[in-house]
């Protein structure tokens, strides 16, 4: 328990961090200028002459490194929630608000993910998008109500969010509009790679072995598409504890389908996984990225560096090739 609290406040403490280098970027009228592998830069290092690009806000760093992918340089794109945080239970602040007051446009996800952001958009006058619209979203636990938000891990669905900021830029900035659309369709083409890639490697594994079982249930697009059977302890990331039944569950279908290896995600505790390695024998296979970026120099600076490494260390682990 003393470890998840240091690592909250940890956590918080960068938080803290990152709310004043936006507060500070959009209170002169400029985003932190960002590219697909490095976290935010001070305003102040930016020239005093650089003429004034349309601020974009998105609610976490995959849809940052996505956005800034589609917008080049024609656009100052910023995360509200910094890398390596938790956003289900992200906590904003009224320097948070202030700074997204000021934003021409906020991209979220959608599908539940950021239940904190209408609060921060309140004040704003910016148009808050959906970039998910028109992805055909997959139930949590069989619920249609409740749908998993993390439909981003699908490299198909990837490039409907894609294909959705262009267009929000186009309508930001229609001048640019010509570099947008080829800046999306260059971006897609290295997506359909990374898919391919992505597909191969999870494909190759032995049926006996094509069960993906992590802390939590985000990984639902990702197997869905490589056909591998789903297993985890929690739904959707939360501050409550696992439950002793959430983890008696994924040990019997840790047993059952005799699961060599487990995993846990990058932003939450490996420690209900660990009891699931002991009762079971599997080994942990490795950490994962989903709701985060990592900084540059991390092993998921972009979001193709993060499909690239989760593929990988799943077949690793579920074939002992460590």
């Amino acid at each position: 328990m003393l470890k998840n609290i240091s690592r909250r406040f940890v956590m918080r403490a960068v938080g803290a961090l990152a709310v004043a280098s936006l507060a500070t970027a959009c209170s002169t009228g400029q985003a932190p200028k960002t590219d697909s592998a490095n976290t935010e830069k001070p305003a102040q290092q930016q020239s005093a002459t650089t003429d004034k690009k349309p601020v974009v806000l998105t609610s976490f760093s995959i849809l940052e490194d996505m956005a800034s992918n589609v917008g080049g340089e024609y656009v100052e794109v910023h995360s509200i929630v910094p890398r390596g945080y938790e956003i289900h239970e992200f906590e904003p602040t009224p320097e948070q608000a202030n700074a997204v007051a000021k934003a021409d446009l906020i991209l979220s996800n959608g599908l539940g993910l950021e239940h904190w952001l209408d609060k921060l958009t309140q004040r704003s006058k910016a148009p808050t998008v959906v970039v998910s619209e028109g992805v055909e979203p997959m139930p949590i636990e069989g619920d249609a109500n409740h749908p998993n938000p993390h439909a981003w891990m699908s490299p198909d669905a990837a490039m409907v969010y894609v294909d959705n900021i262009k267009t929000q830029f186009v309508k930001l900035d229609p001048k640019h509009k010509d570099e947008y659309e080829k800046n999306a369709e260059d971006y897609k083409k290295k997506i359909a790679t990374v898919k391919e890639g992505l597909m191969t490697k999870l494909g190759s594994l032995p049926e006996k072995h094509r069960a993906l079982v992590s802390c939590e249930g985000a990984f639902s697009y990702l197997a869905r598409d490589a056909k591998m059977t789903e297993y985890y302890i929690w739904p959707v990331n939360s501050d409550a504890e696992a439950t002793p039944q959430q983890i008696k569950n994924t040990i019997e279908n840790v047993k059952k389908d005799q699961v060599p290896a487990v995993f846990c995600e990058s932003t939450v505790t490996d420690k209900p996984m660990q009891k699931v390695a002991d009762a079971t024998g599997a080994r942990v296979g490795g950490v994962l990225y989903v709701d985060s970026l990592t900084p540059a120099g991390g092993d998921a600076p972009t979001f193709l560096d993060l499909l690239k490494h989760d593929a990988e260390t799943i077949a690793n682990g579920l074939t002992n090739n460590q």
